[in-house]
């Protein structure tokens, strides 16, 4: 069983390209993989090993920045490793808005949980927004929600220009850090009323009974394990080796899905020679596990 550990942190940070090496070093020793973005405004990531690997990794890091704890965490479980690799990177932002946030204007947001935010988003006139792409959106939402339709998050400012600034805004995202910016941008805009689900989707679903839960579908995450669903147990969502988005368990008896080729979203948009060459490799998957080995391509282990 593997710790997954997502997690983040507005602080100022100096000295980013010697953190970065520190990092790296540790997590190739303690074994564990996933991403860590390293960023003058702060840290942000995710992280999957055993679990006293992990402990050790959180220790470091709080220990070399000096924190107390996080902005925000989430803690769930694999029965494989979700990551094929570690990785350090170091961005401007830690999450790309054309903003930056420090601890001060921080403060100022405005963070709702459980049964509160139940209340909050079931007001007809409040705007809840899913802050996420049109992907995870497809995955699973909160009722009511809107997406933006948007595919990068540098381009969020120029839907929340169209917002009525009137109405009370709920937003919500996967781990909660793309809000924090997001209702920053928005009240220097001159909204009075911005809330934010606290510790994001993730904790909602890992500390909501089902039986009170407003959520519909799974929560796609950025892992091996695609989604998650209440109590964060694996989902049932995978990813297509065509076209590279997720289709689930509905899509796999459509006559358009092939393993490791197609699904019904890419099956009339790939070539003859495409198909022929996913096929190639999904052979090869498929004889590397008869034989008891791992392939380079193998999603799940």
């Amino acid at each position: 069983m593997y710790t997954v550990f997502g997690f983040y942190k507005f602080k100022k940070i100096k000295f980013l390209k010697k953190y970065k090496s520190l990092f790296q070093k540790e997590i190739l020793k303690k074994n564990v993989r996933g991403t860590i973005i390293l960023s003058a405004e702060g840290i942000n990531g995710t992280i999957a090993g055993k679990k006293d690997d992990i402990s050790k990794i959180i220790k470091i890091i709080k220990r070399q920045f000096r924190l107390k704890d996080f902005d925000s965490k989430n803690i769930s479980k694999s029965l494989f490793q979700p990551f094929h690799k570690g990785k350090i990177k170091i961005k401007n932002e830690v999450v790309p808005l054309g903003l930056k946030i420090n601890p001060k204007n921080k403060k100022l947001n405005r963070y709702v949980s459980g049964k509160s935010w139940n209340k909050l988003i079931s007001n007809k006139e409040t705007l809840v927004i899913d802050a996420r792409k049109p992907f995870e959106y497809d995955v699973g939402t909160f009722k009511n929600s809107k997406n933006p339709n948007i595919q990068n998050f540098r381009d969020f400012p120029k839907y929340l220009k169209k917002i009525d600034k009137t109405k009370p805004v709920a937003m919500f995202c996967t781990g909660g850090i793309r809000c924090e910016k997001a209702s920053i941008f928005l009240k220097r805009k001159g909204f009075k009323n911005v809330f934010q689900l606290k510790g994001g989707i993730l904790n909602y679903l890992k500390k909501t009974e089902r039986k009170d839960s407003l959520w519909k579908g799974e929560c796609f995450v950025f892992d091996n394990r695609v989604s998650l669903k209440h109590k964060l147990k694996h989902g049932t969502y995978s990813v297509c080796s065509g076209c590279r988005m997720t289709f689930s368990t509905k899509d796999k008896k459509s006559y358009k899905f092939e393993e490791g080729v197609s699904c019904p979203r890419c099956y009339d948009t790939l070539s003859n020679s495409q198909k022929t060459r996913f096929r190639m490799r999904q052979n090869q998957i498929d004889l590397a596990k008869k034989a008891g080995r791992k392939h380079k391509f193998q999603k799940e282990y």
